[in-house]
């Protein structure tokens, strides 16, 4: 018998708590793949702070640390200075990073700590309620807007990859997203080339991978992966933003 897929060993076995249609499952996936692929599942340590990755720790097959909400990239600078051969990565959401955690991720970028994040860029706060995060895109309702992000309220959505790459410390930053199969394969290379320049001590490394959040856009899998792709990759554009 042939076998077509196997589930990656990167993931312990256990039930994903995430929504039907959610991104984090596949980007969790991913990440997984990738480090069996590289061979660094036992010594990979991941920090996960308080948001929709708040349990990723009884998912993830590696080392896992719980970090106060925004503040996992302090952790990992921690983390990654006192075991420095050592693969370390933070896995953030739009609300954690850009929001409560925006000191903590530009001033790791900005020192070029030898860690790699993974941005998950839903352009909500999932998981305590779908209030407007910093990413919210201009007329998008929440339940903190209910008639759409205003420019004269809120003013204009942050492009995090963007911002992050006018720090040099910062060697690669790539955005990515997880609609379809074809891009799904752009987001693994760039999951494994975050690893790799880490791993080589070339300095801080990103990826942000743009997501669905369907139970707080109110939209069904489908309609939430078009109108990422009409919308968010509209404002959002993927590829590559810094490589040095």
């Amino acid at each position: 018998m042939t076998t077509i897929y196997q589930k990656t060993k990167g993931l312990q076995d256990t039930t994903l708590h995430y929504c039907p249609g959610c991104s984090h499952g596949i980007v969790h996936k991913l990440i997984g793949e990738v480090m069996e692929e590289m061979g660094i599942i036992d010594t990979t340590i991941g920090i996960c702070p308080v948001g929709c990755a708040v349990f990723a720790g009884n998912y993830f097959a590696c080392d896992t640390i719980e970090a106060a909400h925004g503040r996992a990239p302090a952790v990992a600078t921690a983390v990654k200075r006192t075991h420095p051969d050592q693969p370390v990565f933070t896995y953030q959401g739009d609300g954690d990073l850009a929001s409560i955690g925006a000191a903590e991720i530009i001033h790791a970028a900005m020192r070029g700590e030898k860690f790699t994040t993974f941005f998950i860029n839903n352009a909500i706060y999932g998981m305590t309620g779908g209030q407007m995060a910093p990413t919210t895109l201009i007329g998008q309702r929440a339940t903190t807007a209910p008639g759409g992000r205003t420019k004269e309220q809120a003013g204009e959505p942050v492009q995090v990859a963007e911002m992050l790459s006018t720090l040099k410390g910062l060697v690669y930053a790539e955005r990515v997203c997880v609609t379809d199969i074809p891009h799904l394969n752009k987001a693994k290379k760039a999951i494994r080339k975050a690893f790799e320049k880490q791993m080589a001590g070339e300095g801080f490394t990103f990826v942000e991978i743009l997501a669905t959040c369907p139970t707080n856009w109110g939209m069904g899998t489908a309609e939430a992966n078009k109108w990422l792709m009409d919308n968010l990759a509209a404002y959002y554009p993927l590829g590559v933003i810094k490589e040095v």
